[in-house]
């Protein structure tokens, strides 16, 4: 068997962890061989390749991003990417393809899988909001580091009784501010899955200071919205894939809740910390069994296929069906951190 692999999109941690296992799993069990992919789609496109062994993957279990480098870009964004695609998987013999992805990278795949290309996919995200899959790797990581985070400033803000804005990533759900900010012990939880009125969020910091409770530490996520016609968020504009540009919300609110309340407000925007460093034990464990599962399936020829975890058992869904609609947080989670809210 020749499979080849890629890693496309944000970086995350535990992408290492599963091209290590998917090497492992080929050559130790299958005597195949994995041609590594460089800077993603990209790569496969230009065919910029490296032969992957177990002895090139020692070592890069515990380390963050990946060996192979990643990218935006998508083959249906380039004109002649899928005859490229094609051309180099013809090239170099391959039955199939790995792609490590999130939403974008994997949609990207579905697509290539409709046209004839055999690819497995494996879900990658720090913002865990893939369907079909109860978590995704690097999501533990990055909720970890958010909370640690959370932690430290809570003795920062104690000592001269501040606000404190945590901004953490998520554009378009709030898992990881939701996770964070309960285990951080947060006052309050700022997602996009539920627009927040600022006229609430300022009476909240109000009363709470008024029972003499002090260093609030709100946690924001970056694609949090306010309620219509309460607040205006600048327009942040469009990156170069065309994607809206998010992140500084909390730069954003820090003077209108200053304003309105008084109280000292700072802002800590954890951006790429999130992504990057070690991976937790977690992730680690649940991108070592995607890896392995991703190999045995393209082994059964199980292509057009996503590998996921659902109830602890690893399983394969189509990747029509875990691209369809991103996972919101669920109403019932984000109800414990309203519990706590002060």
């Amino acid at each position: 068997m020749r499979l080849g692999v890629l890693t496309s999109g944000g970086d995350c941690p535990g992408l290492n962890a599963v091209i290590r296992s998917v090497v492992r799993k080929v050559e130790r069990h299958y005597d195949g061989t994995i041609v590594g992919f460089r800077d993603g789609y990209l790569g496969l496109m230009e065919d910029r390749h490296e032969i992957l062994t177990i002895e090139r993957c020692r070592g890069i279990l515990p380390r963050g991003g990946t060996v192979l480098g990643t990218s935006r870009h998508q083959p249906y964004a380039h004109q002649g990417g899928l005859d490229a695609v094609r051309a180099t998987m013809q090239w170099h013999l391959l039955d199939g393809l790995v792609v490590i992805g999130g939403n974008g990278s994997l949609g990207a795949a579905r697509d290539l899988h409709t046209d004839g290309i055999s690819v497995v996919g494996v879900p990658k995200t720090i913002d865990n909001d893939l369907s079909a899959t109860d978590v995704t790797f690097g999501f533990d990581t990055a909720v970890a580091t958010a909370t640690e985070a959370i932690d430290r400033l809570h003795t920062t803000a104690e000592s001269q009784d501040r606000v404190m804005l945590v901004e953490v990533m998520g554009c378009h759900v709030g898992h990881i501010a939701t996770w964070s900010g309960i285990a951080g012990g947060a006052t309050m939880i700022l997602i996009p899955e539920e627009p927040f009125d600022i006229d609430e969020v300022c009476a909240t910091l109000r009363r709470r200071h008024d029972q003499g409770r002090f260093a609030s530490i709100v946690v924001v996520a970056e694609g949090a919205i306010p309620v219509e016609g309460t607040f205006v968020l600048p327009d942040p504009g469009l990156d170069r894939f065309g994607h809206q540009r998010l992140g500084g919300i909390a730069h954003a609110l820090a003077p209108e809740i200053e304003g309105r309340t008084g109280f000292e407000t700072k802002v800590v925007v954890l951006g790429y910390l999130q992504r990057g460093g070690s991976p937790t034990a977690t992730d680690r464990v649940l991108a070592s069994r995607f890896g392995v599962a991703a190999a045995e399936a393209a082994a059964d020829g199980a292509w057009g296929k996503m590998v996921a975890i659902q109830g602890g058992r690893i399983v394969l869904v189509p990747l029509s069906e875990a691209v369809a609609e991103p996972k919101v947080v669920s109403a019932d989670i984000h109800d414990v951190g309203k519990v706590f809210f002060a």
